[in-house]
């Protein structure tokens, strides 16, 4: 069955939007930090052995993995701000269970649910996309992709002061309280958008990439406590590959997939998504090694004494940073391009982490390397949903960003993985307790310095666009001349009644020749249209309005610089009369 999309027009968009969405994503990275300060306490505080414990943790991950391209999908398909609310209201319901209880099944179910708000990240992008004029939309993204390190961080130092001075259970309580607070703001300030997918939801490919992503990540954020290679972990990754293979040869079979895999092999989306990764990974490793580092006796001969919450406070630059440069990488993006930012942002990353092996003796050198890493860390991130909305079609944003938000994600767990082994082989034995080493943070940061040098590689493969940016212009006329840019190549025209008459708010979609939408846009109200190509080729014009009859027509289009005058002549509606 396919979704018809509505035809009704979008509220005009407050300047709280942005904020709201921003907030929106802030409150669900809290999530992934939220028990960081408690993490050594909880065999204890929920009764059970610490390799039980570590699924408290573990189950977020997962779920959040698996939630970020379905969520995505949904939202393009019945409503991004629906589903934003759907996501928020299911994390409300998760830190409850949790706030409720100190048993380890329930805490695991409640942690599960917390991880599904994760989708909301790549949902506040595809609504920035459709809402905001393109003079706003660079930092409004950037701030929403950065949200994620900026929740993170800001969560540390105030997770571990209520965990120093309260019971642990305030932690779940505070969060569900921000997650209600989110969605009320989402329902006063954020309208739904009108850009629908069309097609339904692949229920089967959601249930094979749901399946194949929990083999993947499992035996990577549990390899450690089962042994690397043992029969477990290895037959956990092979089963993974099996039914990732088997899902992918699906999704290209099927007409309305839950990933576009070839929109995904595009090289502007496949590089993207390889150098999210690496970024994922260099962004988990200070969060790791700086707390440890900070918290460590100074009786070790290298640990800085802080405690817990000064710790959290040393830290919490790496987010604030991240958050202040989404401004500074429009004005940058505007000039040079999201290519160019993301570039910028990985070099400096390298740098953070090349001066941070000479810059471990005292607390305030801690500060440093946080302060650097976050404006490295906020470019890049800042860099990565420009570049993907850029390259796929509006109606698939909502999927993309979730595919990108997924690699990013992958790109953690890898790290955590490989830094607690790091970590775990490079420590002292003290009286029974496994101590990390100055060694062993070295290793660490050496390990990120090698990641974000591959993302550089894969940045430096990224195409140039091929069209005008989308997300370049700085201010209104820069924004008109980029629309007059776009509207050089593609099609353009008036959708009219069989009157002439022009026929305004009416859904102009673009088909490929592989039966794909490759766009699709609202008529204005004297009944102009505007669609850029994506390449040159044959298409199909599909256009319908409320009161009218559908319209579909063929049109070829070159590929050149220019754009295609097209009429389209409504029908009026046909009715059916019986006697």
């Amino acid at each position: 069955m396919t979704h018809t999309p509505t035809d009704q027009p979008t509220r005009r968009a407050s300047g709280a939007v942005v904020p709201v969405l921003a907030f929106a994503g802030i409150v669900v990275a809290v999530m992934q930090t939220l028990l960081v300060p408690v993490i050594k306490d909880l065999p204890q505080l929920l009764d059970t052995a610490p390799s039980n414990a570590t699924w408290v943790l573990t189950s977020t991950l997962l779920s959040g993995a698996v939630a970020t391209p379905i969520m995505g999908r949904l939202g393009d398909l019945y409503g991004k701000r629906r589903m934003l609310i759907l996501s928020l209201a299911v994390m409300v319901v998760g830190a409850l269970v949790s706030a409720l209880t100190s048993e380890l099944l329930t805490m695991i179910a409640g942690r599960t649910l917390q991880g599904f708000a994760m989708g909301a990240i790549p949902l506040g992008i595809g609504l920035m996309r459709d809402m905001l004029p393109r003079e706003k939309l660079g930092s409004a993204m950037a701030l929403m992709s950065s949200s994620i390190g900026v929740g993170g961080g800001l969560a540390l130092p105030l997770a571990a002061l209520i965990a120093q001075h309260a019971d642990w259970h305030a932690l779940f309580y505070g969060a569900a309280g921000l997650g209600a607070l989110s969605i009320a703001l989402t329902l006063l300030v954020v309208p739904e958008s009108p850009a629908r997918a069309e097609g339904t939801f692949d229920v089967l490919g959601a249930i094979g990439l749901s399946t194949g992503l929990v083999l993947f990540l499992l035996p990577i954020t549990k390899g450690s406590d089962w042994g690397w290679t043992s029969g477990t972990t290895l037959g956990l990754f092979a089963a993974a590959a099996v039914v990732l293979v088997l899902w992918g040869v699906m999704e290209l079979r099927v007409q309305a997939p839950l990933v576009d895999l070839r929109t995904t092999a595009r090289p502007a989306v496949l590089f993207t998504n390889l150098a999210s990764i690496m970024v994922g990974v260099s962004f988990y490793v200070v969060s790791l090694v700086l707390p440890q580092l900070l918290q460590l006796p100074k009786a070790t001969g290298y640990g800085l004494g802080q405690s817990m919450v000064v710790a959290g406070l040393l830290v919490a630059p790496l987010g604030l940073t991240m958050m202040f440069t989404a401004p500074v990488y429009a004005r940058l993006s505007a000039k040079y391009g999201p290519k160019v930012t993301l570039i910028l942002g990985m070099l400096i990353i390298a740098i953070g982490y090349g001066a941070g092996l000479g810059l471990m003796s005292a607390a305030w050198q801690s500060l440093v390397i946080a302060v650097v890493l976050g404006a490295g860390i906020g470019l890049a991130y800042s860099s990565l949903p420009a570049l993907i909305v850029g390259a796929v079609p509006a109606s698939e944003t909502g999927a993309a960003n979730g595919l990108n938000t997924l690699m990013r994600s992958i790109g953690t767990s890898v790290s955590s993985a490989v830094i607690g082994m790091v970590l775990a082989n490079t420590a002292n034995n003290v009286g029974g307790v496994a101590v990390p080493t100055m060694h062993g943070f070295r290793v660490s940061f050496l390990i990120a310095t090698g990641a974000v040098a591959v993302g550089l590689l894969m940045a430096l493969f990224l195409p140039k666009p091929n069209r005008a940016p989308q997300l370049r212009a700085t201010s209104e006329e820069e924004a008109n001349l980029a629309r007059a840019e776009e509207v050089l190549r593609g099609f353009r025209g008036r959708v009219l009644d069989a009157s002439g008459a022009p026929v305004a708010r009416a859904k102009v979609t673009l088909i490929d020749r592989r039966g794909r939408q490759a766009g699709a846009t609202l008529s204005d109200e004297d009944g102009t249209y505007v669609l850029g190509v994506p390449s040159g080729g044959a298409y199909v014009l599909a256009a319908r309005a409320a009161g009218h009859g559908p319209l579909a027509s063929s049109a070829t289009h070159e590929g050149d610089e220019r754009a295609i005058a097209l009429d389209l002549a409504l029908p009026g509606e046909t009715k059916t009369v019986t006697a």
